[in-house]
């Protein structure tokens, strides 16, 4: 390699996140252009893991690397979120973890994933919903989280909660949802008022009231109800199950399943 390859390689791996991916788009940014790629994949500075999409030689990429660069790079309003979110958040510890947990991302109806993502094997099952859940400003909810060199931004567990009760009970089930409710003591009552709002979905906002009353949340009084939307007409989550008159909805009623899940976790 000449001197000049080799002085700006070295400026792009002081830029290039230790663990993240970076993008061909993001890379020409910085005046590295295809050809120049090609000759750092020769002289392995630099390996493809997909199209378009590269670590740093050595680099042990996990799907945050990947999610820093649809985020930080493409600039694509995708999250991690649901049940992923309030776990990176430690809210999730006491729920049974296997190798068929999914990582969740959510994103709008228009985004999809690049092809890149999609076939890169990041050692976990990737699981990404699109969905208008809130309507005005996408971020809304979202915080930061750092992952080593790097942050991603991830769901507040307020809007993570929403988007769990959103997959159910088609992805995820209630009783899960349920022991989620339990440990989110300390909510922020004014974000939980604004999302509840802002939420678009009448089976969430009403399931999200069920649980954090029956969980007897002290934040949950602090809430103004009549500003929330909760729609019209009767809800039916399961068949069989226990009507709830104020919300309209009708849930699972064999609390003994909440139990034995908690004392087996």
């Amino acid at each position: 390699m000449t001197s000049a390859p080799s002085s700006k390689i070295n400026q792009l791996l002081k830029k290039w996140p230790s663990g993240a991916v970076a993008v061909l788009p993001w890379l020409e940014k910085q005046g590295v252009y295809q050809q120049l790629i090609h000759e750092y994949e020769k002289t392995a500075w630099v390996q493809r893991i997909g199209r378009g999409a590269y670590a740093k030689a050595g680099d042990r990429v996990e799907w945050t690397g990947g999610l820093y660069a649809l985020q930080d790079q493409l600039h694509f309003p995708i999250h991690a979120g649901g049940k992923t979110a309030l776990s990176m958040q430690g809210y999730a510890h006491f729920l049974p973890i296997g190798q068929g947990t999914a990582v969740v991302l959510f994103g709008p109806p228009n985004v999809k994933l690049p092809q890149w993502f999609r076939q890169y094997r990041w050692g976990a099952k990737v699981r990404y919903t699109t969905t208008n859940l809130f309507i005005g400003k996408g971020d809304h909810g979202l915080t930061q989280k750092d992952i080593g060199f790097y942050s991603v931004s991830v769901s507040t567990p307020e809007r993570a909660m929403m988007e769990v009760l959103y997959e159910v009970p088609n992805r995820e089930s209630y009783e899960e949802a349920k022991l989620l409710m339990e440990g989110l003591t300390t909510l922020r009552p004014r974000l939980v008022q604004t999302l509840l709002e802002d939420c678009t979905s009448v089976k969430v906002k009403r399931l999200f009231m069920v649980l954090a009353e029956s969980c007897r949340h002290a934040w949950v009084k602090k809430l103004d109800l009549s500003h929330i939307k909760f729609g019209k007409g009767k809800r039916m989550l399961v068949k069989g199950g226990k009507f709830d008159s104020k919300y309209n909805i009708t849930v699972p009623e064999n609390r003994d399943t909440w139990a034995a899940a908690g004392e087996r976790a």
